[in-house]
């Protein structure tokens, strides 16, 4: 893989290289945001690493940038431990998020479920399903969504999620299970995590998010995939 760090303390840098390295992956390392910018247009990146305490351009703004042109994946590495933030984070379009201080195998883990659950999407069924007369279209190949001709620009963990839900239409995931299919690992905690990416979801394909009529919630249960593909 080709990865670029964004991250300004050199003591979680240089670890997080050396480690990176020494799984035979790509490096690029930076400490500034506005430099992290350049970087992402020049290289062709597979994961970005992102801290959000960084000079020249707050991680926030960078991330928020990044998510304008580009669905690459991208996790956050930060002291920012507090729910409001993590959820903050996943709301700009973070992938995943890992606090400070970590453990490089935990660390190294996530990004190989990341990395897994990006290739598996199209390994099986069709790679074009169609939704709502053709309203909605879902392309596993190439990890696109549309919804009536307009591309949705959904991160990698909301395309994988959605794929999930479309996948097997009508199915109740419980946050927790759908947790574990998206994200690779079980989720501990409230279940949160999975209300934004869901949020986010909606936000970027129900003409009322508020009233969803692709995704909705089973309460007490968890959420379902409401249309069958449309016949092609």
């Amino acid at each position: 893989m080709n990865i670029l760090i964004v991250e300004d303390e050199a003591s979680v840098r240089d670890i997080l290289q050396s480690y990176f390295l020494s799984e035979g992956w790509n490096v690029h390392i930076t400490g500034d945001g506005r430099e992290a910018l350049k970087r992402i247009q020049l290289l062709k990146l597979d994961l970005v690493v992102l801290d959000l305490m960084i000079q020249g351009l707050p991680g926030e703004e960078v991330c928020r940038s990044i998510r304008q042109v580009s669905n690459i994946p991208l996790i956050m590495i930060t002291s920012k431990a507090r729910e409001a933030d993590m959820i903050n984070g996943l709301n700009l379009g973070a992938d995943d998020y890992i606090t400070k201080p970590f453990r490089m195998k935990e660390v190294i883990a996530r990004i190989y479920a990341l990395q897994r659950r990006i290739t598996q999407l199209n390994k099986s069924g069709p790679n074009v399903l169609y939704f709502n007369r053709r309203r909605l279209m879902v392309n596993f190949e190439f990890e696109d969504v549309y919804i009536d001709g307009k591309p949705a620009n959904l991160t990698a963990t909301e395309f994988r999620t959605l794929s999930i839900l479309v996948k097997k239409p009508g199915k109740v995931f419980s946050r927790h299970d759908l947790s574990y299919e998206v994200q690779g690992y079980r989720f501990i905690g409230d279940g949160r995590v999975m209300d934004v990416h869901i949020r986010n979801i909606r936000r970027k394909i129900e003409e009322d998010p508020k009233n969803p009529q692709y995704i909705v919630t089973k309460i007490g249960s968890g959420y379902k995939f409401t249309f069958q593909p449309d016949e092609t």
